[in-house]
């Protein structure tokens, strides 16, 4: 009789933990969708993900981290920070998927969130590490665009990448004034003008 040799246990990538994180921030997405932020409670969120409420605090343990993790992983869903080579096609691709994420539900819903603040300091400080995390990953465009010449040595990458998100949120905010199609690449070409000093 053959002896069988036992296959090793093989973890594979994308397996339960991946499964569970994915369904607790689309689960944490919807509640800050439907309530917003300040009303987001990790019990509400496990029940809604189909998870139990300490695997939530094991990973996550606070109710701020849990939602910073949600809106960090909805935004570099949502908008991705380009490499084409080319700061105007950068900084144009960044402001389209900026505004086409603003959009959306989840957009609108983090962006109304982002304005009225938090009362709760903890809170508050999840959404001031949110904006902090986005602008550098963002500033990375202006900083490829001054290693390639593109852009003066010294060019401040996150007041540049402030100038042109602000004006991509305001319209989404007051909401009557949707962006044209052509508005990201304006946009973008009236930045670099000023940051080359034109």
């Amino acid at each position: 009789m053959e002896s069988e040799e036992s296959e090793p246990v093989r973890r594979r990538p994308g397996g339960r933990a991946a499964r569970v994180r994915e369904a607790v921030l689309a689960a944490a997405a919807d509640v800050l969708v439907e309530h917003g932020a300040a009303k987001l409670t990790i019990a509400g969120v496990a029940a809604r993900a189909g998870v139990n409420e300490t695997t939530v605090y094991r990973r996550w343990g606070t109710r701020e981290k849990l939602v910073l993790d949600a809106l960090l992983a909805a935004s570099d869903q949502g908008i991705p920070v380009p490499d084409t080579g080319d700061v105007r096609a950068d900084l144009t691709a960044f402001a389209t998927a900026l505004a086409e994420y603003l959009a959306t539900p989840l957009g609108r819903a983090v962006a109304r969130a982002a304005v009225l603040g938090a009362d709760d300091p903890a809170l508050a400080e999840a959404w001031q590490e949110f904006w902090r995390s986005r602008l550098d990953q963002a500033a990375v465009m202006i900083q490829r665009a001054v290693d390639r010449g593109e852009l003066p040595a010294g060019t401040d990458a996150a007041v540049a990448v402030e100038l042109l998100a602000a004006p991509v949120q305001s319209r989404a905010l007051l909401g009557h004034r949707p962006p044209e199609p052509d508005f990201p690449g304006r946009l973008a070409a009236v930045i670099l003008d000023g940051l080359r000093g034109r």
